[in-house]
């Protein structure tokens, strides 16, 4: 009889970079002292792939005789996730949810149960946080839940497994997977081990039985998702709910998307009764916007599909100290000291005795070279102390040169602004043939931004 081995192997908790002895610093992310060690039965990869109890053999089939039917996508009733998740939830996906804690990534995901059961589908809901009473305490808020919907309250994975062979849901959330253990891994619950190990066999049973699994994770302070890289490798889709606490406002991004986009959006609002979609969020970003205020201007970026139009807001003053100071907040801090310079260098606008200040309103971060000729044009309405129309709207990427160049799918942007009232639009001008606009929409195409600034000021 063979016998089984233990080996030891060190981990990284930052990364999940993996050594066979101690290292004071991590080769892979290069942070001191993050090295755990752990011991790894030789047992574990063999038991763990018994996830699927009562498969055959895998047999090779012909691409084309493969069937893509319309109800492999499940609607979740939530347009905004649908949106973010390719059209609706794949049978057999594996997606991961990350964020913050008490961003609202538990009640996104119970709205979202109980929709689902409200239309006729059976969903288990596992938590390994909470216990029913708590989570039936915070269900009452959101509404209520129909006889699909399951409660199951265990961290134990064998077990976990053994009751979704039983009951077989078509949705399983699992919440979270720092909280789960495999009994064949000798490592603590949120260990490297465990969440690589207790993903592998969510993965298996959901391909093998077919059923759409969401596992929550926490994350780090540097804002990814806690445990090994590999995690965010292995499922299918990788959702991040960003936003912050004290604004009531939600963003759920698709990081990862084997089934759809991977820079879809869908905004959320945070309200007493749950998470409230937010259809136009344009209009949305948009409210209480000052008029004739000098330093705003409106941009447009595109996330996924959707254009997002947003407030750009630059204050530009003298400084008093020796070095001027510059700060950012939803964008880019070095692009925006490169387009002061890029405005110092081709227009002649002395910037540097200036402190300059500048902030995406709602709490966005946008890194899209898109929105470059809004900041450009903030920064310039703020040192010149003059307000540009409120019913204009301004995208573009700024190159070292000045010159403005163009951005994909302008004729979007441009109608989704001619759409919420906007009557002036200054975009690039190798552009404007793609751009058919009606009404009273004036569409000014610019191919540097010295004809920006001669035209608007």
């Amino acid at each position: 009889m063979a016998k089984s081995k233990n080996a030891t192997v060190f981990y990284c908790q930052n990364c999940g970079f993996e050594s066979s002895k101690w290292m004071g610093q991590c080769p892979g992310c290069k942070e001191w002292n993050t090295f755990v060690e752990e011991v790894v039965r030789a047992t574990s990869l063999k038991n763990s792939s018994k996830g699927v109890k009562g498969q055959g053999k895998s047999v090779p089939i012909a691409l084309v005789e493969v069937t893509i039917q319309e109800e492999d996508k499940i609607r979740t009733g939530i347009s905004e996730l649908d949106r973010v998740l390719g059209g609706g939830i794949v049978q057999g996906s594996l997606t991961l949810v990350g964020g913050d804690p008490g961003i609202g990534k538990s009640t996104l995901l119970l709205q979202t149960c109980r929709l689902l059961a409200e239309s006729g589908h059976k969903v288990l809901y596992i938590s390994g946080e909470e216990s029913q009473v708590q989570i039936k305490m915070r269900a009452e808020r959101i509404g209520q839940f129909q006889k699909q919907m399951l409660l199951l309250c265990e961290t134990n994975l064998d077990e976990i497994a053994e009751v979704i062979r039983k009951e077989n849901p078509r949705v399983v959330v699992i919440d979270s997977i720092q909280t789960m253990y495999n009994e064949n891994v000798s490592a603590a619950p949120g260990s490297v081990s465990q969440v690589r190990e207790s993903t592998g066999t969510l993965l298996q049973l959901a391909k093998g039985l077919n059923v759409a699994v969401f596992i929550v994770g926490h994350v780090t302070k540097e804002g990814t998702v806690a445990g090994p890289r590999v995690l965010e490798h292995m499922v299918d889709t990788v959702l991040y709910f960003e936003g912050d606490r004290h604004a009531s406002y939600r963003i759920l991004r698709g990081v990862k998307n084997r089934f759809g986009s991977t820079n879809e959006i869908g905004v959320f609002e945070m309200r007493e009764e749950g998470l409230a979609e937010v259809q136009n969020p344009s209009e949305y970003m948009l409210e209480g916007r000052p008029m004739n205020a000098s330093g705003s201007v409106v941009a447009c970026s595109l996330e996924g599909t959707r254009p997002l139009l947003l407030e750009i807001q630059a204050l530009v003053c003298q400084t008093n100290f020796g070095i001027p100071r510059r700060q950012t907040t939803g964008t880019d801090f070095n692009r925006v000291n490169l387009l002061m310079a890029v405005l110092e260098k081709r227009c002649g606008i002395q910037l540097a005795g200036c402190d300059a200040y500048v902030n995406l309103t709602g709490g966005m971060k946008i890194v899209e070279p898109a929105i470059d000729l809004g900041i450009v044009l903030a920064i310039v309405s703020s040192f010149k102390n003059m307000a540009l129309s409120p019913k204009l709207m301004a995208f573009g990427e700024v190159g070292l040169s000045g010159e403005v160049r163009s951005v994909n799918m302008a004729a979007q942007r441009v109608a989704e602004a001619e759409k919420l009232g906007f009557e002036i639009c200054v975009v690039p001008k190798v552009c404007m043939k793609s751009i058919k606009t009606g009404g009273k929409m004036k569409v000014i195409g610019v191919s540097n931004i010295q004809e920006a600034i001669e035209y608007l000021f």
